[in-house]
């Protein structure tokens, strides 16, 4: 498919800044400063939903060569991730340049330029037991800044028990040790170089836990660092998410000697450390001067 456009059509882009005066407010960019999570109710209409919809069909009927199955092999369900497939399934492509979402991004993130940074298919079929325990995404990641943004986006129906949950406020850091999700291992940072993951399950009436039952339409916006956790999904419920992230002006290349997920092969050839984004694998979406007044 054609790169994405280096700018949003400007038909296009009147009629989303109309939409996200009536969904996100100055208030709403507060608490998302405040708390790294915010849910923008009805973000989406009906055919932007559907578009996405058949796009994480197709990619699961074609799963890329990064798929992998994320639940073990008892669990009555199954776990499905795949990742960085907006050039190859065109319905990602046209979904990121002709929805709301990076102006949306450019607001929460209060950032003049975005980038999309890349996509991630989650889904977890009827009756899949896995949990996404607590963590943070930015440790795995290979960039540093704190203009950021990732928007989880269920093409289903999803409850409280299973939705995404998160810590507010523990975007302000720190850092927290990535850790493998099935058996616990540090394979990003060495161990004991960060500090340990809380045990939010143990005392969650400790912690300021917020999370959102989830509609179609609904968009959920988290920083990269803000500590988050899902449930499974329980009886006949499937749960199909899209989850794209989004670059700020801060945000710089920090390659790492282990593999990162997801992993860029060759980028550190062609990105040196400390270096902007500017690369095709990442377009730039949004590079306008009137981030400031597009808040009021």
């Amino acid at each position: 498919m054609p790169p994405l456009s280096p700018a949003l059509d400007p038909r296009l882009q009147e009629r989303f800044q109309q939409r996200l005066q009536q969904r996100l407010s100055a208030d709403d960019i507060a608490r998302f400063d405040r708390d790294g999570a915010l849910c923008i109710k009805q973000l989406l209409a009906p055919e932007e939903v559907a578009l996405l919809r058949e796009g994480i069909d197709a990619n699961l009927a074609a799963p890329s060569p990064r798929a992998k199955v994320a639940s073990r092999p008892d669990d009555p369900g199954r776990f499905f991730e795949d990742f960085c497939n907006w050039q190859d399934i065109p319905q990602f492509g046209r979904f990121v340049r002709e929805t709301p979402l990076a102006l949306a991004a450019q607001r929460l993130m209060q950032s003049r330029t975005v980038r999309l940074y890349h996509d991630h298919v989650l889904v977890k079929e009827p009756g899949t037991r896995q949990r996404t325990p607590w963590h943070q995404d930015q440790p795995y990641y290979n960039i540093d800044g704190v203009q950021n943004i990732s928007m989880w986006i269920p093409v289903d129906p999803v409850s409280r028990a299973a939705t995404l949950e998160f810590v507010a406020g523990s975007h302000k850091g720190p850092w927290l040790m990535p850790r493998t999700f099935m058996d616990n291992q540090a394979k990003w940072f060495p161990e004991g170089s960060l500090q340990d993951l809380p045990n939010v399950e143990a005392d969650r009436a400790a912690f300021p836990i917020v999370g959102w039952e989830i509609e179609p339409g609904d968009v959920v916006c988290f920083h990269m660092l803000t500590l988050h956790a899902a449930g499974g999904v329980e009886g006949p419920n499937r749960r199909r998410v899209f989850s794209v992230r989004f670059l700020g002006d801060d945000t710089r290349h920090a390659p790492r000697p282990w593999k990162t997920s997801p992993e860029f092969p060759g980028l550190a050839d062609e990105l040196p450390a400390g270096a902007e984004m500017n690369h095709p694998l990442f377009p730039l979406l949004v590079a306008d001067a009137e981030q400031s007044t597009a808040n009021g």
